[in-house]
C-alpha cells in the first residue's frame, strides 16, 4: 500500500551544499564564495545546520516535506560517489546534527527523504580501496564488475577496467547478484529508515533491474517503518516501477518534458498537450497517479526560469499546472524566488539569502499554489478530467473531480490575450454553483451555464467552489 500521508505533501528538494552555510567550522579548505558561479569540483559551505536554521522559511512557504540530496561521506559537491554509507558527510556535519534536523523537521510535521544511491559508490568505498589495493587477490573483488586485472581507477576518463555509472572512473557500479552486496545495501536501507529518516528517493534504480532485489529493498524497509515513502526515479513512463514489488511513487519527468513543451518550447499544440496528460494519467491507477512525484526542475535539469527564457509569467503558468495535476509537488530549492541556472553544474548555484534578489511574485505565486492545494482537496484526491483544448487559441482546460468537489484550470500560454467559454456542467457545476478564482488578473463571468474566463497572455486561473 502506499502511505496515505503523502497524499498530503508538497517537497522541497535541497541540494545540500548549495542550501545555507549554517556552520562555517565544517567548511572544507577549497570553499568557494557563496554565490559564485557553481562548478563541478568546488564546495560552497552548505551544511546540515544551515537546513535547520531555515527550516522556518520552509515552512513559512508551507512547505511539509525536504528530499536531500545525497548527504553520505564522499568526496565530491553532489556526493553520489558515496564513500562510507553508514557516516554523514564531515563538510555537512555529524550524525547529532542529522538527529537534530530530523527533530526540528518533524516538530515543524516536515518529513526527511534521503537520496539512495544504491547502483555505485565512489573510489573511496572500503571494499573498492580493497580492490584496489589488493587486485585479483581482494576478498571485495566480487562485489564489482572487474574484467581484468591489474585496475586502473586513477583520475578523470572512462573506466576500461569494470563497469561504471556512464562508464565514468569514479563512480564503480556494484555488483547486486552478489550476496554479500545485496545484503550489505539492504541494511544501509534499514539502518537510516531506524534512524528516524522518512523515506528514500532511490537514484537510477532501473540500472539495478532485478525485480527480487527491489522487492526485498522495499520489504526490508517497511518492516521498519511500513510508512516509509519509496521513490524511483525512473525517467520514462513505466508503470512497472510502481506498485507492492518496487516503489511508491516515481519521479514524473514524462510530466515535466510535456508541460515545458507546451509552456514554454511550443512543440506541442494545445489538443497534444492534453493528450500527454491524459495519455499519462491513464498508465496508472488514481491512487499511483496522486503519489507521483511532479517536478518542473531538479539538481539534473535546467531551472524553469532559464527554460522559460526569463519569461516569469511562463514560470507562473507551469507552476499552476504542477499544482493542479494529480501528484505531489515539488519545488526545486530556489525556483520559488526565480534564481536562473543552465544544465549541471549551473542549475546548482547557491541560494541568495538577500530578498532584495528574490522575484517575490513567483514567491508569493508559490505559497498561494501551496494554500489551494492544502485548501482543496480536489487537488490532493481528485481524478483527472479533460475538458477542452483550442489549437487555434493555444488554450486548454482539465478539471480535478472529488466527491461533489470539482477544480478547474485554464490555461493560456499564448502571446495573445483569449477568451474561453466552458459549460459549467462539464465539472458537474450548475449557475447556482458559488465560484471562485485566482489569480485577480483574470476575469470570470458566469452565464447561461457558461463560465467565461478572459486570460491575459501568457497565464492562467485556478477556478474552484468556496
Amino acid at each position: 500500500m502506499i502511505p496515505s500521508w503523502v497524499h498530503e505533501l508538497v517537497i522541497y528538494q535541497i541540494f545540500p551544499d548549495r542550501f545555507h552555510n549554517g556552520n562555517t567550522e565544517n567548511d572544507p579548505p577549497n570553499v568557494q564564495r557563496w554565490g559564485a558561479e557553481p562548478t563541478l569540483w568546488e564546495f560552497q559551505g552548505g551544511d546540515l545546520e544551515g537546513i535547520i536554521q531555515k527550516l522556518d522559511y520552509l515552512q513559512s512557504l508551507g512547505i511539509n516535506a525536504i528530499y536531500l540530496n545525497p548527504i553520505f561521506h564522499a568526496s565530491s559537491v553532489h556526493r553520489y560517489n558515496t564513500f562510507d554509507f553508514y557516516t554523514i558527510d564531515p563538510k555537512l556535519g555529524t550524525m547529532d546534527d542529522f538527529h537534530h534536523m530530523l527533530k526540528e523537521a518533524h516538530q515543524r510535521d516536515m518529513a526527511v527523504i534521503l537520496d539512495g544511491v544504491f547502483n555505485h559508490c565512489g573510489r573511496g568505498f572500503f571494499a573498492f580501496v580493497d580492490v584496489l589495493e589488493n587486485q585479483e587477490y581482494s576478498a571485495y573483488k566480487d562485489w564489482f564488475h572487474i574484467h581484468e586485472f591489474p585496475l586502473d581507477a586513477c583520475g578523470e576518463g572512462q573506466a576500461k577496467h569494470y563497469d561504471a555509472w556512464w562508464s565514468f572512473k569514479s563512480l564503480p557500479k556494484f555488483n547486486t547478484d552478489h550476496p554479500a552486496v545485496r545484503n550489505y545495501l539492504w541494511d544501509v536501507a534499514e539502518y537510516w529508515i531506524k534512524q528516524g529518516a522518512d523515506g528514500w528517493r532511490l537514484d537510477v534504480p532501473n540500472e539495478i533491474d532485478d525485480d527480487a532485489f527491489w522487492k526485498t529493498f522495499r520489504d526490508r524497509v517497511k518492516s521498519v517503518n511500513p510508512e516509509a515513502f519509496l521513490i524511483g526515479e525512473i525517467w520514462t513512463a513505466d508503470p512497472r516501477w510502481i506498485g507492492p514489488e518496487h516503489f511508491d511513487s516515481l519521479m514524473n519527468y514524462p510530466f515535466r518534458t510535456a508541460v515545458l513543451d507546451y509552456v514554454a518550447l511550443e512543440t506541442l499544440s494545445a489538443q497534444e498537450f492534453l493528450n500527454s496528460l491524459e495519455t499519462l494519467y491513464g498508465l496508472y491507477t488514481l491512487e499511483q497517479n496522486l503519489s507521483h512525484f511532479l517536478l518542473l526542475g531538479s539538481h539534473d535539469t535546467e531551472r524553469i526560469r532559464t527554460v522559460c527564457d526569463g519569461d516569469m509569467r511562463l514560470v507562473k503558468l507551469a507552476q499552476l499546472i504542477q499544482f493542479s495535476y494529480p501528484g505531489i509537488p515539488s519545488v526545486y530549492y530556489g525556483d520559488e524566488i526565480g534564481m536562473e541556472g543552465g544544465k549541471d553544474p549551473a542549475c546548482r548555484g547557491g541560494f541568495p539569502w538577500n530578498p532584495e534578489e528574490w522575484d517575490t511574485s513567483v514567491q508569493e505565486h508559490v505559497r498561494s499554489l501551496i494554500q489551494f492545494r492544502k485548501k482543496l482537496p480536489s487537488l490532493r484526491y481528485g481524478a483527472f478530467k479533460p475538458i477542452a483544448a483550442d489549437d487555434g487559441k493555444g488554450t486548454t482546460a482539465f478539471a480535478r473531480l472529488f466527491e461533489d468537489e470539482a477544480t478547474l484550470t485554464v490555461l493560456n500560454p499564448s502571446p495573445a490575450s483569449r477568451r474561453m467559454v466552458l459549460p459549467m456542467d462539464q465539472v458537474g457545476w450548475t449557475s447556482r454553483t458559488p465560484i471562485m478564482s485566482y489569480p485577480a488578473e483574470c476575469q470570470l463571468q458566469v452565464s447561461d451555464g457558461h463560465i467565461i474566463v478572459d486570460l491575459p497572455p501568457r497565464m492562467g486561473m485556478l477556478i474552484y467552489q468556496r
